[in-house]
This record gives structure tokens, sequence and C-alpha cells, in this order.
């Protein structure tokens, strides 16, 4: 039986409870391991080596798939480029991990704010930088902690060669070269 369930227990409970600074520590205590947060921190790769960490933040091997990315824009330097979008975790805890869809920017910013997942995403963007760049010097930037310090990247407007023409607007030009009768109408 456990000791939160027991007579015993809930009035040892009861007796911390008032004493105080105990509280946490009984409180996690009672609570079951599946029900709690592992907090196991891996990597996780999203395309190639490196650029993935995963974090369970939640019970049951719930959490965030963090996905590192890098800056090489200034000439021999290369430095981590931070989405404060993770993607979910599911399965954190098990064999076969896997990330789909979005968590949120909050799980995001109380994960990096962990020494542990900022020294794994040091660890795992300096990795990154020298498979991507290694001939740039890293240099660490540390991950925003609030939405205030997240900054958009621009990246270079796509061109009209670079754009995938509209489709109806494809067809209406062919039957337009074509002329009337090519067998283009529906």
């Amino acid at each position: 039986m456990s000791p939160c369930t027991s007579a015993r227990g809930r009035r040892r409970l009861w007796a911390a409870l008032t004493a105080g600074p105990v509280l946490a520590v009984l409180l996690v205590g009672c609570v079951p391991a599946h029900r709690r947060a592992s907090w196991a921190i891996y990597p996780l790769q999203r395309r190639v080596p490196h650029d993935g960490l995963a974090g369970v933040s939640q019970p049951d091997g719930y959490g965030l798939h963090i996905w590192v990315e890098t800056d090489t824009s200034e000439s021999g330097r290369c430095k981590p480029r931070w989405s404060a979008d993770p993607a979910r975790l599911f399965n954190g805890n098990g064999s076969a991990p896997f990330s789909s869809g979005l968590a949120s920017q909050v799980e995001f910013f109380e994960a990096v704010a962990r020494a542990d997942v900022r020294r794994a995403l040091r660890r795992l963007s300096e990795a990154l930088c020298k498979a991507r760049a290694p001939r740039s010097s890293f240099v660490w930037l540390e991950p925003p902690r609030q939405a205030s310090e997240v900054k958009s990247s621009s990246f270079p407007l796509l061109e009209g060669p670079d754009l995938i023409s509209d489709p109806n607007e494809v067809l209406r030009r062919e039957d337009q070269l074509l002329g009337p009768g090519s067998g283009g109408e529906n």
C-alpha cells in the first residue's frame, strides 16, 4: 500500500501540509511515476544528425521536440537559429519516440529555462555547425526565454521563376493558345 493511501500516510501528509516546506517533497513523492514528467533529454534526429532535441516534459512520455537550426549568414561564423515553435513529442519514454504537430511556446520557454536542456542544445548546435560549416567558428547564442525575445528570421524573397504557377491560370493559358475546340474545356 502506498504511504499516500494509508490512514497513517494521510495523517503524516496532513501534518506535513501544516508544517510548510516539506509539502512539496511529500506531494512529489505521492504522485505515481507514470504521472510525472521524467525530463529525459536526448538527441532526436529530424533530418540530419544533431538537428533535434527531445525533452519529456509531461507524464506518459509526452513532451517537445526542439528543432536545432544554424545561421551561417556571417562569414566564418556559425550560430544557432532558434524557433520557439517546437513539435509535440510522443512516446518519449518508449523505444520509438516521434514528433507530430506543434507544442506551445510556453512549453519551449519552460524547457529552455532548464540548464540541462540548454547544455544539450549547445552541444547539438555546436556539432551541427561543425557538420554544416566546418571552417566556421561556433558562436553560442542563448535560446529565447520569453515571447518578447523571439526574433523572426527573414529569408530572401522568392522571385517569379522560383514560384509554382497557379494551375488554373496555366490551363487558361493553354486553352487560349490552343484555341477553341482543343479539348481543354470540361
